[in-house]
């Protein structure tokens, strides 16, 4: 038992022997006590104040004794107002420090066959352009919330949709024909994904140009010219041969999506992400058009006069919603409706969850009837991850394309402001190392600047800002850890036994009840799903034993029983950051 659980069935024993009543130990919950009282836990004692029909001092007065006659771990209260502080025995903190110790795996929760399978899509790129900071996000939140949810005991399944058709996909399909003059990513030496993109914007480039002329010529407004472009006629063309498989357009598609694949993958791999299973949507709006058909058959949708399929959401308190065009082509939310059948039929579901940014919640609040409309019994329970936008300061850095930061500059710059950085750190090091700790620490920055804040919250990310080594920072997080691994190989062994005869003190007792909370922040960041719990929880971690290095001697202690257990602390301290850091994705250098 933890000791808040300790604590917790304590008082509900207290309150029963006292005053006769039965408390519920899950509804007593004990918070860490206020830096400026005494005690380590505090318990309110306002709802028992009916029973006991006593003033709260009184009250926590008299279930304060009783704990202190009849609970080994507490030797000790105090009461202010209607608030309990305990405290507790230091014999207590020392040997919850070799429990903890002793657990490998302390903090995360095996899964069975028995427990829940979740499924976490996430990324969602379009084959017509490189990842871009957006994705990143994205991708990092979605890997952190699939590794909570493991560490919680759940059955994970991590995927990805891939937008590998429409009328993008041809757009730059259309400019490499034109202007390509068959460049490939070998003949030019470019990611893929970067090949197609610049394609993308070159096709961009031309429809501008071509539609201002038109304007000029015939004297029309914007979208009239749009309308009239000889360009974007081709891409459409090109798009009604794709959908009825013209060999020749699926040979061009298929091509140049393996450049992109290729480039993705590599994107993925350096940022540490990956996927169980990946759908493309080439695959499943054929799939989703079928159920849209069903349900039209079955009157759960209906069909307009032009042809176009549509629901009628307004009886759910939203509106009449397109599923089906006149000319029969699908849109979005026919996609996702197949994928979700796909999923259904790869998986037994459980839970379902998407992370997709704020500019979704619409689309998913649709899904979500819909699919449990079709008879997907977590269709109504789907959970859309919605997160916030990110942006970065003006000026500081470029983008590929001049409008969006492209995921791989991110990482590239990211990685050399972390060498920049850390220069002086690294000089003595062999040159491979060096810059294996730079990659480290240049991601690690990246990754936790994203994810520690609310998910939900729009943010700015400064790259410059993430890359300090004292503030709220993951090199801050990283240096502490190799920190703490210094320390320990040039201490060697860890006696052990000598830890028996060691009496914590304040600050060492501080940092074991910090030890202590975090199989508590695994559980609450699973069910709020919130990497930023587990970003804080690192943090206040890596602040409180760099107080405690800068106090106390470890090596130098003459005490061999004092030496012993803040040798435990220490491991017991760098063990849980490499742990929690890794639910974020963050790697730890062994020396910096």
């Amino acid at each position: 038992m933890t000791i808040q659980q300790i604590i917790s069935q304590g008082v509900a024993d207290a309150v029963k022997a006292l005053y006769g009543i039965d408390a519920d130990p899950a509804k007593i919950s004990p918070s860490p006590t206020k830096k400026e009282f005494e005690g380590n836990l505090t318990v309110m004692v306002f709802p028992f104040l009916k029973a006991s029909h006593k003033a709260p001092e009184q009250t926590g007065t008299e279930i304060g004794e009783w704990l202190v006659a009849n609970t080994d771990a507490i030797e000790g209260f105090n009461v202010i107002k209607g608030f309990l502080n305990l405290s507790i025995a230091a014999d207590f903190w020392r040997d919850r420090l070799e429990q903890i110790a002793a657990d490998e795996n302390f903090g995360f929760r095996e899964a069975t066959e028995e427990s829940p399978l979740v499924m976490v899509e996430y990324s969602s790129p379009n084959t017509n352009k490189p990842l871009h900071l957006g994705h990143v996000r994205n991708n990092l939140l979605g890997n952190a919330v699939a590794r909570i949810l493991k560490a919680n005991g759940n059955r994970v399944v991590k995927t990805n949709i891939v937008n590998d058709r429409g009328i993008h996909i041809c757009k730059s399909m259309l400019a490499w024909q034109k202007w390509g003059e068959g460049a490939t990513p070998e003949s030019t030496g470019k990611k893929g994904d970067h090949l197609i993109g610049d394609f993308y914007v070159a096709f961009d480039k031309h429809f501008r140009a071509e539609v201002a002329e038109i304007m000029e010529r015939e004297n029309i407004e914007k979208e009239e010219a749009e309308k009239k472009s000889p360009l974007m006629a081709e891409a459409r063309e090109m798009l009604r041969r794709w959908e009825q498989g013209d060999p020749e357009v699926r040979r061009l598609w298929e091509m140049m999506n393996e450049w992109v694949y290729a480039g993705f993958d590599e994107t993925y791999k350096r940022m540490g992400v990956d996927f169980d299973k990946i759908y493309y949507e080439s695959n499943t709006y054929l799939e989703g058009k079928e159920l849209v058909e069903k349900g039209l058959a079955e009157g759960i949708f209906y069909r307009k006069d032009d042809g176009s399929v549509w629901a009628d959401l307004t009886p759910d308190g939203l509106d009449h919603k397109l599923l089906l065009r006149a000319d029969g082509t699908s849109v979005y939310m026919t996609q996702d409706i197949g994928t979700a059948k796909l999923r259904y039929l790869d998986f037994p579901i459980d839970r379902m969850i998407y992370v997709v940014g704020n500019e979704q919640n619409y689309h998913f609040q649709v899904l979500s009837l819909l699919l449990d409309k079709l008879g997907f019994k977590w269709g109504k329970d789907l959970v859309h991850f919605s997160y916030g936008m990110v942006e970065l300061p003006e000026g500081k850095m470029k983008s590929r394309e001049g409008t969006v930061v492209d995921a791989d500059d991110l990482m590239d710059t990211m990685i050399a402001d972390a060498s920049e950085a850390s220069a002086d750190r690294l000089k003595e090091l062999p040159a491979e190392e060096a810059a294996d700790i730079a990659r480290m620490v240049g991601l690690g920055a990246l990754k936790y600047f994203l994810l520690k804040v609310d998910p939900r919250k729009n943010m700015l990310f400064n790259p410059k800002e993430s890359i300090d080594f004292n503030g709220n920072t993951g090199p801050f997080l990283q240096y502490t850890y190799a920190r703490i691994r210094s320390v320990l190989r040039k201490a060697g062994d860890i006696n052990t036994a000598e830890i028996a005869k060691a009496h914590p003190n304040e600050k060492e007792i501080a940092l074991i009840q910090k030890l202590g909370d975090f199989p508590a922040v695994v559980a609450e960041a699973g069910n709020s799903l919130s990497p930023a719990l587990i970003a804080n929880y690192c943090f206040d971690l890596a602040k409180e034993y760099n107080q405690f290095y800068h106090d106390y001697s470890i090596l130098k202690e003459s005490d061999e029983s004092v030496k012993a257990l803040r040798l435990e602390l220490s491991s017991v301290v760098a063990r849980t950051l490499r742990s929690a850091a890794g639910l974020l994705g963050i790697e730890m250098p062994e020396r910096m």
